[in-house]
């Protein structure tokens, strides 16, 4: 029975990748339309609940009455035995049956589901965020709103259907059964749902503003937090474990003040929705007296109405807390939905087709890029890469040869030109054929907390174990895996490697990045710094693997130790910017340029000396 309606609701459906809406209507409608048929099933079996929950204190009034009338205790059940079986069936089954259905739907069907439904749909959205969109924020922070929303989204709407609806219901029946013992009883009651309506509408939307705040501020706490965590080591090095308590402090105090000002109205809703209560049962129960003693209602009707208003009451303070958790939680939504709803700043073309290489030739056609300042990064700058050729960038740090390459990853787009491979504009095809026919190595690789088979097979998730050890083993990792050991008895290959690889040593991460693209065998290589990370010895093991590997491919390499690159088949030397020599080693040493006074304050080897 709990499967059944465990599995009323995929939450992998598959779903469309379009940006959620930036509204907050209709961001709520977006996720919970996908289930309206449990909400609409939830409302109707909240109405009968309601009915039944009602029927019972009639029951009670009614019983009070027969009580009354009855000629004789001992003929009592002979007289009223069908009767008081009905109420008995209602009390004894279709009470349980219909709150126990509604807990099934709530419990089972909508609150595991939809809270997952949201978590995973909103994930797979922000993971197709741009790269500078993770470099703007805190990944704790982003993580933590994916996190909260979900069961914020849930939890507003699950109460909103659900407590609203009944004691909407509930009120009304009330009213009615008033309206029908004596109008004037309803007095009382229409009066404190007037004040009752007067106090929430006043308190809540300032409750959720406060919420938002504290939702804010939990944001920011977490990603404080989580990025001293993150960066442990440079915390450590560095010895400033009490700089990241203060750090981590302020956010806390800020957090903690804005906490305490949303408590603080919620303690005077709470004072103020009990006075109000207060009024309405010595209302109705003195009216309902008064009534009585003039002979105009009977006693039945007096504990019918007592009854009815103390559980209201008690409702009343049930509903200040489902009416403020639903605005906290809209506070917490609306909060998510800042980071979440951003559009994606590159995106592919509606007639995206996927990227075919077959020689490699790469051309920057003037292309413009500035970071979305007025000006200073790349202007008007072209370049063709021939196919098969080994290109090096050279430059002093900011001169642009990174975002060279970024562009040709399309991490970011164009503000003007365009980026070609083998004649094909790179924004006219899919992101991700583009960045599967490039390998990357980097000065400083990210490794998953994931093992180190995992990590390797990154490269080609379809490749086999023998396949994985002979790429390891090409990039001199093998040795090194074997003895690997982590703190879940994994070893070797199975040994997890920790948070960006921070169990491996530089070199062990730069070899592990190295076997990884060994496997990808991609037809463009692009090494940045990529052997910077390696001691001597292994480093020369190591290029020359690099050299079979780029036989055939076209490359591009940065790096800023010139000996490392200077055999490559062309040297592009770029400042600010712009591309202002352009040759081989020897020549760009005959030209007496910036290469040249480069290359007189260092000395070394060469990499690639024999590539293809």
């Amino acid at each position: 029975m709990f499967r059944w309606f465990e599995h009323l609701v995929d939450h992998f459906a598959p779903t469309s990748d379009k940006q959620p809406p930036a509204r907050l209507a209709a961001f709520y409608w977006h996720y919970a339309r996908q289930v309206w048929p449990l909400l609409a099933a939830v409302m109707v079996v909240g109405l009968c609940a309601a009915l039944v929950e009602v029927a019972l204190f009639a029951f009670l009034g009614e019983i009070v009455d027969l009580v009354r009338a009855a000629e004789t205790p001992s003929a009592f059940f002979a007289e009223h035995g069908v009767t008081l079986a009905i109420m008995a069936v209602v009390a004894l089954i279709l009470r349980p049956l219909v709150f126990g259905l509604h807990t099934l739907l709530v419990n089972q069907a909508i609150v595991p589901s939809l809270t997952n439904l949201v978590r995973w749909q909103t994930h797979r959205y922000v993971l197709r965020q741009s790269l500078s969109f993770f470099q703007d924020d805190f990944a704790g922070r982003i993580a933590n709103k994916i996190m909260q929303t979900g069961p914020s989204l849930r939890e507003s709407v699950v109460r909103t259907v659900d407590a609203l609806w009944f004691v909407a219901i509930y009120t009304v029946s009330a009213l009615l059964l008033f309206l029908e013992i004596d109008p004037q009883l309803m007095l009382p009651l229409v009066l404190w749902v007037i004040a009752f309506v007067a106090a929430l509408s006043y308190f809540v939307p300032r409750i959720q503003r406060r919420s938002f705040l504290v939702s804010e501020a939990r944001s920011m706490l977490t990603g404080r937090i989580v990025d001293g965590y993150t960066n442990i080591l440079t915390v450590k090095l560095f010895a400033h474990a009490e700089r990241e308590e203060a750090f981590a402090r302020e956010a806390l105090e800020e957090h903690t003040e804005k906490f305490r000002a949303e408590m603080r109205m919620i303690t005077l809703m709470e004072f103020t929705i009990w006075m109000i209560g207060g009024a309405l049962i010595v209302s109705t129960c003195g009216l309902a007296l008064l009534l009585w003693s003039q002979d105009q209602i009977t006693l039945g009707a007096i504990a019918l109405a007592t009854g009815l208003v103390l559980r209201i009451n008690n409702m009343a303070g049930w509903i200040m807390w489902v009416v403020t958790g639903i605005f906290e939680n809209l506070g917490t939504v609306q909060e998510g939905m800042e980071t979440i709803s951003r559009p994606h700043l590159v995106t592919d073309r509606p007639a995206a087709r996927p990227l075919s290489v077959g020689r490699g030739e790469i051309r920057y056609e003037g292309i413009r890029f500035h970071y979305g300042k007025g000006g200073g990064v790349i202007d008007d700058l072209s370049l063709t890469v021939r196919p098969g050729q080994k290109v090096g960038l050279v430059g002093r740090s900011g001169a642009g040869k990174s975002t060279l390459v970024n562009l040709l990853l399309r991490f970011h787009d164009l503000e003007a030109g365009r980026i070609l491979i083998d004649g094909q504009d790179i924004a006219e095809v899919t992101q991700e054929s583009l960045r599967a026919q490039i390998g990357v190595v980097t000065q400083d690789p990210s490794l998953l907390h994931r093992s180190v088979l995992e990590n390797i097979r990154y490269g080609r998730p379809g490749a086999s174990e023998d396949q994985v050890i002979a790429a390891a083993d090409q990039a001199h990792a093998h040795g090194f895996v074997q003895d690997l050991r982590d703190g879940r008895d994994g070893q070797g290959y199975a040994a997890r490697v920790g948070e960006r690889g921070v169990k491996l040593s530089g070199g062990q991460r730069q070899r592990v990045a190295l076997a990884r693209v060994l496997l990808k065998d991609a037809p463009i290589l692009i090494l940045d710094e990529a052997t910077s990370a390696l001691d001597s010895e292994v480093e020369a093991a190591v290029q020359e693997q690099l050299a079979q590997l780029m036989t055939g491919k076209t490359v591009i390499a940065i790096a800023h130790r010139l000996s490392t690159i200077a055999a490559m088949d062309r040297l592009i030397v770029m400042d600010r910017g712009r591309i202002i020599e352009d040759g081989d080693h020897g020549s760009l040493l005959r030209h007496n340029g910036l290469y040249a006074q480069l290359w007189a304050r260092q000395s070394g080897g060469f990499l690639a000396r024999d590539a293809g």
